[in-house]
């Protein structure tokens, strides 16, 4: 019987307590609680846990980290710029591109209880974050007479409604073959003293998405691995959901990317606070790392080169491309990303079923994370943008300090002004703007598509092409 099955196994590993109320459970409930334990390996959860109260001591990579090798803003020689765009265009016209977005995370903190992917970001069309990026995608793949396949990471919690989102909305334009859906794993919290998986109810295991750096795994369990190798993709763009500002399959990138024979690029701003809450990328023994901000100490951060420029200066932002070998050698070797753990609160049900909702740290989760492919990839580089017109991140709370929707819409609108100033047009600071991706891309592609001369004096929205072409208006008022 199934009981008897599932007890044989967990009491092997000292974890039978997961059936405990198991008689009260219903048919259906017996029959997912049973899918869940099968899929936990417990042998590595029984490791992991051992290892938990260690950190990794970052303070002998500190001392001998550098700065890494990076493609700079200054000082680039214009036809350098000029040779990597031209090299990473002829690649995704090639059909060696391909794309990979990360949507796993719901919009709580933005006190939005839907996936942040369908957060409502345009400063004036109100377009979700998932339109926007994904019609950057698509007015790429037209840019370039190219077929861009995106595959998109979803999570438990966002799976069901991103997938009926992006059906309900026929996939912005992409077409079916060329979008590929797929979920993210996850891991069961475990009680920080025993090691005991913790039981969320009485018939559910108190489990979490694995990390961003679960994306290896995931793309090969649900396919999508296969679906990259199979049509000859080489390289992937990685970005994530929570940044409409993101230059998606940046021919620059890509072409940098390229000419150093590099299986993972990394974009990076220069920090403006040594404090700042990023990833720093740094170099040393020969290979990328990235030290998080809350294992880098103060004195550290805030070292600086003889010219006064901080020597920790590189903030990763979470856009990369990366090699589809490495992935494929990351899923073959496990030790390839590792496990790192965190001790959380974690709400679950105690030995009688009573809930127990704890104000302190009582459990240990375990989540992978994607830069740790750094130091495995050959040849890794970093290229710096402007934080002005590359990152953007929604994160916070209308009234919060930081990376707010006003603000993100700000830099938006921001941004745009700049196009249509480059672009010959006259638009005061105040005016918002906003211009559809399916208009153009950047500057020297809307110069193309708005008359010399043109003056904005009101909010005023640029629609796709094909609408301007069917003479929709322009103005759009914020409502």
């Amino acid at each position: 019987m199934l009981k008897e099955r599932l007890h044989a196994r967990l009491i092997a590993h000292g974890q039978e307590h997961l059936l405990a109320f198991w008689e009260r459970l219903d048919t259906r409930r017996q029959r997912l609680l049973a899918e869940q334990i099968d899929e936990i390996d417990f042998e590595l959860i029984r490791r992991l846990h051992a290892d938990g109260g260690r950190r990794s001591d970052v303070r002998e990579l500190i001392a001998r980290s550098e700065p890494p090798p990076a493609i700079r803003l200054k000082g680039l020689p214009a036809g350098e710029l000029r040779r990597a765009r031209l090299h990473g265009q002829e690649a995704i016209r090639a059909g060696r591109i391909g794309a990979i977005l990360v949507a796993g995370g719901q919009g709580t903190r933005l006190g939005f209880d839907r996936p942040k992917g369908m957060f409502p970001i345009g400063p004036l069309s109100k377009k979700t974050l998932f339109q926007i990026l994904v019609e950057k995608l698509a007015a790429a793949a037209r840019r370039y007479e190219a077929r861009i396949p995106l595959y998109l990471m979803t999570s438990p919690a966002t799976h069901d409604e991103t997938a009926a989102f992006f059906a309900e909305h026929d996939r912005f334009g992409l077409p079916a073959e060329d979008l590929v859906i797929f979920c993210q794993g996850t891991m069961p919290a475990v009680d920080a003293e025993s090691g005991r998986v913790l039981l969320e109810d009485h018939g559910r295991i108190a489990a979490s998405p694995d990390g961003h750096g679960g994306m290896p795994a995931a793309m090969a369990r649900g396919g999508a691995l296969d679906d990259v190798l199979r049509r000859g993709i080489e390289h992937l763009f990685y970005f994530q959901v929570d940044n409409p500002l993101v230059d998606v399959c940046s021919p620059e990138m890509i072409g940098h990317h390229l000419s150093a024979e590099s299986e993972l690029t990394t974009q990076v701003v220069a920090k403006t606070d040594p404090l700042e809450r990023v990833g720093n990328v740094v170099r040393a023994g020969g290979r990328l790392h990235v030290i998080e901000y809350s294992d880098l100490p103060d004195e550290a951060a805030r070292r600086r080169n003889p010219d006064g420029s901080l020597t920790i200066w590189a903030g990763s932002i979470a856009v990369h491309v990366i090699a589809a070998e490495l992935l494929r050698r990351s899923v073959e070797s496990a030790e390839t990303l590792p496990f790192h753990t965190a001790r959380k609160a974690v709400p679950h049900v105690d030995r009688s079923g009573r809930r127990v909702e704890p104000e302190t740290p009582n459990a240990i989760k375990f989540e992978r994370f994607i830069f740790d492919l750094m130091p495995e990839a050959r040849n890794a580089i970093v290229v710096e943008v402007d934080r002005r017109s590359a990152f953007a991140p929604l994160k916070n709370a209308p009234g919060a300090a930081a990376d707010t929707p006003e603000m993100v819409r700000q830099q938006m609108a921001a941004l745009h002004r700049e196009w249509l100033r480059a672009a010959g047009a006259e638009v005061a600071d105040d005016v918002p703007v906003e211009i559809s991706p399916l208009l153009a891309l950047d500057a020297e592609q809307l110069a193309e598509r708005i008359p010399l001369g043109t003056r904005i004096a009101e909010p005023t929205y640029f629609p796709p092409l094909e609408l301007r072409c069917n003479g929709m208006r322009e103005t759009h008022h914020n409502r």
